[in-house]
């Protein structure tokens, strides 16, 4: 059961990761693909009906870790602090420039808001690469399960580490081109004329970047924490996530070679949620690990709640999932082809 749970929870991450990470990217790209009002109103009409539903997976992969593993969620909201502060200020900032920037006609009012929706779509990829950084370095977890992180000390990994080093900052650089590139890819497809036309253009560029720093960010995984691969040989499900990071490159390059943007767009989905599952398969069952003492490691099995609680937690589970499927496949389908720019205001 505690198993099944761990893998319930990354799925619902890896979920959030494709489903927000197109909507940062587009943010991201904001200024870049589209260069008057009509152009960044399609942008932003591009993603208006989704991005707020996206973010639903993140409350709900928050829940079911505190339903299932609430010693994680407890380790690392105390030692995060300063970090969840800086996401939550984020994410705050990117809500309101959405819903904010169409309240008034002022150009000066669009343009500030306009910026800081492309500096917190920005910011937020490379915060969630960072803790994606941390969760794989490991933490300084001491006996109690309490550690204690400074935004940065010396940026090595060695003891006593921070929340940036040059590992971290590195994942969230990648996270940073992986997340634009998806969201270039999106709006490529997803928008018409010029818009559409600068997405392509800049997407096969930022394509070659995320390959070249996913193999960066291998090799330095490897430095940093060489358990990780050595948990691979062990761990088919790693393999099979590893084909699925290899259908999703094929899928980035062909598709656009092509003229798919769709199949590009499903590539890079795909390219995610097989980087996140390989992933999340070496490191299990370990969920928090120390980098004082590997025997202090919150793991799957020993921060797991108790069998009854996982077991009514799966049955709300198995009665929410379908419904948030569902939600999701009716809203893809209600606002399915292209996004013009509106002649109103909003959206």
């Amino acid at each position: 059961m505690e198993m099944l749970w761990f893998w319930l929870v990354s799925v619902m991450v890896a979920v959030y990761a494709v489903l927000d990470g197109f909507d940062f990217g587009a943010g991201i790209l904001h200024h870049v693909v589209a260069r008057t009002d009509s152009e960044r109103r399609q942008v932003l009409r591009s993603i208006g009906p989704l991005w707020d539903g996206n973010e639903v997976w993140l409350l709900a992969a928050g829940g079911s870790l505190l339903l299932s593993f609430p010693r994680v969620l407890a380790a690392g909201f105390s030692g995060f602090y300063l970090a969840m502060f800086m996401v939550v200020w984020t994410f705050m900032l990117r809500g309101i420039s959405i819903e904010f920037r169409s309240h008034m006609t002022d150009k000066l009012w669009r343009a500030f808001w306009d910026f800081l929706f492309t500096v917190a779509s920005a910011l937020l990829p490379v915060l969630l690469g960072a803790a994606l950084g941390n969760v794989v370095r490991g933490v300084p977890l001491d006996e109690t399960g309490y550690f204690n992180l400074p935004l940065f000390t010396h940026f090595r990994t060695q003891n006593p580490v921070g929340i940036l080093d040059w590992y971290t900052v590195l994942m969230g650089v990648f996270v940073l081109a992986t997340v634009s590139n998806h969201g270039a890819l999106f709006l490529a497809w997803k928008t018409e004329s010029v818009v559409s036309e600068r997405a392509r253009k800049i997407a096969l560029p930022l394509s070659v970047l995320t390959t070249v720093l996913a193999g960066v960010v291998t090799l330095a995984t490897a430095q940093v924490s060489p358990t990780i691969y050595a948990q691979l040989p062990h761990a088919p499900l790693a393999w099979i996530a590893l084909v699925i990071v290899a259908f999703g490159l094929v899928a980035i390059f062909a598709g656009q070679l092509r003229g798919k943007p769709l199949l590009a767009f499903v590539g890079s989905g795909a390219f995610m949620l097989g980087l996140l599952a390989a992933t999340a398969a070496c490191v299990f069952p370990v969920m928090l690990r120390s980098t004082l003492n590997p025997d202090w490691s919150l793991t799957a099995y020993n921060a797991a709640t108790n069998h009854y609680g996982l077991m009514a937690g799966l049955g709300w589970w198995c009665l929410g999932f379908p419904i948030a499927i569902a939600y999701f496949v009716v809203l893809f389908r209600l606002h399915r082809g292209k996004v013009k720019a509106n002649e109103g205001e909003g959206y």
